[in-house]
């Protein structure tokens, strides 16, 4: 059993060492693998009086994640929905919304797709991660596999990773987004990191 093991995390380190990151790509700067981290580079696609991001969490004062420049004077005391996007777990601070105002009323945008149609043209890096993670794509900046982009003048390409199965496996994808239509298309470059411990 323990030469099949052995044999396997060889063959498997071949594999892994075969997939290359092209040189015209350059590495994503490490702070930009936290969502959180990314809201405040989204330029909204309309125009709206002022936006703010938004998580679940009862204490309102936790709850916002990002706000526009917002005037003193205008606030927004509106219920919570009941889902929102990056949805963590069931219960208190387990997923975020945006609420804007637009012609003075609120408007939600409460998932993935609504959070995509928010952003609308993708116009920075962080907006294209902000698209992929909700196709539930993420940077993981422990290898170029998973951590690298080039932006072009219509696309925006980016190597990212995929949990596969268990915490243990991931997979490294080529994903290009449009950046005009915020369309995604993703080709898997196959697992490059693989824990056969489990720990």
């Amino acid at each position: 059993m323990k030469i099949i093991i052995a044999f396997s995390l060889i063959f498997s380190n071949l594999l892994f060492g075969q997939i290359k990151v092209s040189d015209d790509y350059k590495k994503i700067p490490d702070i930009l693998d936290t969502v959180d981290y990314l809201y405040p580079f989204i330029v909204p696609d309309k125009d709206y009086a002022y936006w703010r991001v938004l998580s679940n969490d009862t204490d309102y004062e936790k709850a916002v994640i990002y706000e526009s420049q917002a005037p003193d004077f205008m606030t927004i005391n509106e219920p919570v929905p009941e889902k929102g996007f990056f949805q963590k777990c069931i219960g208190n601070n387990c997923f975020s919304y945006i609420l804007a105002c637009k012609n003075e009323r609120s408007v939600y945008f409460s998932n993935e797709q609504q959070l995509r149609d928010f952003i609308g043209t993708v116009d920075n890096l962080p907006e294209a991660i902000l698209i992929a993670n909700t196709y539930g794509y993420t940077v993981d900046t422990t290898n170029k596999l998973s951590s690298s982009y080039k932006i072009e003048d219509k696309h925006i390409s980016l190597y990212l990773s995929k949990v596969k199965g268990s915490p243990n496996t991931k997979e490294s994808f080529v994903v290009k987004i449009n950046r005009k239509t915020g369309k995604l298309e993703a080709k898997n470059n196959g697992v490059y990191y693989k824990n056969e411990s489990g720990l």
